[in-house]
């Protein structure tokens, strides 16, 4: 108990100290990016200090400083528009893309969208000309303006790696524990099993009525089958080929004559025989839960209607009750090791008959539709 609770606070402690290291990265990467932009947005405001002398500088002047800014403005992608907002002047676009017009308009919308533009206004001929400059981030900004959501992309998917390991490795412990309960109970239930046999012969030597013999009979050799089923759990099962109508009217019929009377039976399926490779004690177990299921849905009392239809490739078996209905939510969920919503039960009947159905037979299993207070239909697939 004590090493559960340090296991508990060590996962806990690992988990705030990899999202304070996270947080701190983040805001780091944030701090660079403000004083980068802020950088780039100082740069800027040299150059249009540039452009402003060099367009109004004498021919004698020197305008070498001016013209070696203005030059090294290599990585910031700019658009120069006067008073109109026409574009007269650019750098550091795609040459190619810009011999488009719409490409330069998108440019311009793109950079008024990103960063408020830089007035250069001069003297040219006793005329005031104004020009503005437009800019856009560089691409080592943009760059970086996305790297927290790689970053965070990047821990999700490393986060999602490892829950999914963890959760594999649980589900493995508890796929190999209910394996060790499932063989452990078939070979307790054998010993009283034999001696049951023992007793029956006692009760025919003593002339006790036949049919009740026969009755008992039939419950030993149902709690046999029982008890094969618990043993092949965990194992890889024997498929042969089988009549589908046949095992599961017996799995059906069988729970019939043990049900209320108040719970209507019906079973529909083509009078002719449909083979499948199944295992019978497995797939009657299936059948037997998903009917047994109906019923506790129903609370005894409604109608059950098994229906097995064929088409080329594939048997289609259906089981509609009239019971309380599945919210929407939990049609995945029921099928879950240890999810019930029962009182009593350990929510691993629909789980294992998915199991079943969908790595031993390979088959499918699913919930077809389900009404609250109306009823629901299990649907089970199977390959000829």
């Amino acid at each position: 108990m004590a090493s559960q609770k340090n296991s508990h606070i060590i996962r806990w402690a690992v988990i705030i100290i990899s999202f304070i290291i996270v947080a701190l990265i983040l805001w780091n990467t944030y701090d660079f990016f403000k004083k980068f932009k802020t950088e780039e947005r100082a740069k800027m405001e040299i150059l249009a200090k540039a452009y402003e002398r060099f367009s109004t500088a004498d021919l004698d002047a020197e305008i070498s400083l001016e013209s070696k800014i203005i030059g090294n403005n290599n990585n910031i992608p700019m658009i120069i528009t006067n008073e109109k907002d026409s574009i007269t002047e650019w750098s550091n676009l795609d040459s190619e893309k810009t011999k488009k017009p719409t490409f330069l308009l998108k440019q311009l919308s793109i950079m008024k969208g990103q960063n408020k533009p830089i007035t250069v206004s001069y003297f040219d001929k006793k005329e005031t000309i104004t020009l503005l400059i437009y800019y856009r981030d560089s691409d080592l900004l943009t760059k970086l303006k996305y790297y927290p959501v790689a970053l965070i992309l990047i821990l999700i998917l490393f986060a999602s790696v490892i829950y999914l390991f963890f959760k594999s490795n649980k589900i493995a412990e508890q796929n190999k524990l209910w394996t060790g309960m499932a063989k452990e109970t078939a070979h307790q239930i054998g010993t009283p099993l034999s001696s049951l046999l023992g007793w029956i012969e006692i009760l025919r030597l003593e002339n006790t009525n036949e049919n009740t013999i026969k009755e008992i009979e039939n419950d030993v050799h149902r709690l046999n089958t029982i008890a094969e089923r618990f043993s092949k759990i965990g194992s890889i099962p024997k498929l042969e080929k089988y009549n589908i109508v046949t095992a599961t009217s017996n799995s059906f019929y069988y729970l019939k004559s043990r049900s209320s009377k108040q719970v209507a039976f019906n079973f529909e399926a083509p009078e002719k025989e449909i083979l499948a490779n199944i295992n019978l004690q497995l797939f009657s177990w299936v059948i037997e839960n998903l009917v047994k299921n109906a019923i506790d849905a129903m609370e005894g009392k409604g109608k059950i209607v098994l229906k097995i239809t064929e088409s080329d490739k594939t048997i289609n078996i259906t089981i509609t009750d009239s019971g309380k209905g599945i919210p929407k939510n939990l049609h995945q969920k029921i099928f879950s090791p240890g999810f019930t919503t029962k009182k009593r039960g350990w929510g691993l009947g629909l789980s294992l008959a998915k199991r079943i159905i969908e790595d031993y037979h390979n088959g499918k299993i699913s919930v077809q539709k389900s009404e609250l207070n109306k009823g629901t239909t299990f649907a089970i697939t199977l390959k000829k």
